[in-house]
């Protein structure tokens, strides 16, 4: 009787979680207020709950947060070398006479790129130079943004970075073999997708108003002139990370350590001492900047998680009851960080599920990765997007009016894929 109530007292309390999230609470201060109230009305002893829910769980993550540094670090050096520029320079070429033709390759371009960049400080670098590429070229302001972000998420189901993240509810998923291939189909399919939309659209496009659209956002318009410095060679860069793994098994650090000084060896940032110790310096000075309040948003999500991973015993009777042992049917009800959003309110519902023990990890781990990409593509609470609102001057509703009917095709043509590869 008393774990019955318990457990219905932790639901009410998750589901004001929710609103107040729905509400623009604060992350931070929500989950770490969270992890102290489930500790409390699940009855967890305070001795555990010192170790097992503050203590263990941060410094248990310590690895995942390098892999996010270095992650970061290789998205600021691809920027500041002049590889991501180089490479959006070559799609500005083809804008003026062909824009449904650059607006496709910008979108190639920007799942190229973040196949291993992350990070919000890498979107804005990149954005800051294909936005106003598409709004040259006659693109609107609203569906410009809308497919950027989509093409943003469509390579994160390869994005080790990220992968390493949501690896801390699932520890002993893997990456590599059978979910490599199930990443690139699903990233494959998210990206036809979002080009299927923007063509679909290709009537709104309108050269005629580029120069208002840019005057709107307070960016020139882009020129094709100058010549770069940067070596086609380095054009592969960006997925040098994935290759390493897929090819050589190599783990993410030593992958994207090899990528970030090939990036700066081919780019000539080597090349004197002093040069390159003071682009060094930089690189990772703002790449540290870019992600510290991702890093505390991780330690206080981590620990409310450790919270739900000892209250999951509670939920078990419950999700047995009416979760199949093999499958799981999900809708994509991620927005606004809800209950499937790994990097919101979803991380009560992760702990949960990975506590209960009735599904493995490796199931599990794309199962719920779908949902939280349609969020990182589409949500107007994801850090990149709230910038893109802000540059582009777009309104929330028109964000996600264009966005959220996409992906949630896409994702529910993933959940099948995670079925069918997993299921």
């Amino acid at each position: 009787m008393v774990s019955t109530i318990s457990a219905i007292l932790l639901l009410i309390t998750f589901v004001f979680f929710i609103y107040y999230i729905i509400k623009g609470g604060n992350l931070v201060i929500g989950f770490f207020v969270m992890a102290i109230i489930w500790s409390v009305v699940g009855m967890i002893p305070a001795n555990i709950v010192i170790q097992k829910v503050f203590a263990e769980p941060a410094l248990n993550y310590g690895p995942t947060i390098i892999y996010i540094v270095f992650g970061s670090w290789f998205g600021r050096v691809l920027v500041d070398s002049g590889i991501a520029p180089a490479i959006s320079q070559q799609t500005n070429r083809v804008g003026k006479k062909h824009p449904v033709l650059a607006g496709i390759l910008i979108l190639l371009v920007t799942s190229f790129i973040f196949v291993s960049a992350y990070g919000v400080g890498s979107v804005i670098a990149i954005g800051v130079i294909l936005l106003p590429i598409m709004l040259s070229v006659g693109i609107p302001r609203d569906l410009a943004l809308s497919v950027f972000s989509m093409a943003i998420g469509a390579p994160m189901y390869l994005n080790v970075v990220l992968y390493n993240q949501v690896k801390a509810f699932f520890p002993n998923a893997v990456y590599g073999g059978k979910y490599l291939v199930f990443a690139a189909i699903a990233g494959v399919v998210q990206l036809l997708a979002v080009i299927i939309f923007f063509v679909l659209n290709r009537r709104r496009i309108d050269p005629a108003n580029a120069e208002q659209n840019l005057e709107i956002i307070g960016a020139e318009q882009p020129s094709d002139d100058g010549k770069s410095n940067v070596s086609v060679l380095t054009y592969i860069i960006p997925i040098v990370p994935v290759l390493m793994n897929m090819i050589f098994k190599w783990d993410a650090i030593p992958s994207l350590t090899l990528a970030t000084i090939l990036a700066m060896l081919l780019t000539g940032k080597m090349k004197g001492y002093k040069k390159f110790v003071e682009f060094l310096n930089n690189t990772i000075q703002q790449s540290v900047s870019d992600i510290a309040g991702l890093i505390m948003f991780l330690m206080a999500l981590i620990m409310f998680s450790g919270a739900a991973s000892l209250d999951a015993v509670r939920f078990k009777p419950l999700f047995a009851a009416i979760l199949p042992n093999s499958h799981l049917v999900l809708a994509p009800l991620a927005l606004f960080r809800g209950p499937l959003h790994l990097w919101g309110a979803g991380a009560a519902t992760a702990a949960v599920l990975s506590g209960t023990g009735l599904f493995n990890d490796s199931f599990l781990i794309p199962l719920l990765y779908a949902p939280a990409i349609l969020a990182v593509s589409t949500d107007i609470t994801q850090s990149w997007n709230v910038w893109g609102l802000s540059y582009m001057k777009v309104q929330s509703k028109d964000f996600l009016k264009h966005g959220v009917p996409v992906m949630w095709i896409v994702t529910i043509i993933n959940e099948l894929l995670v079925y069918y590869f997993f299921g």
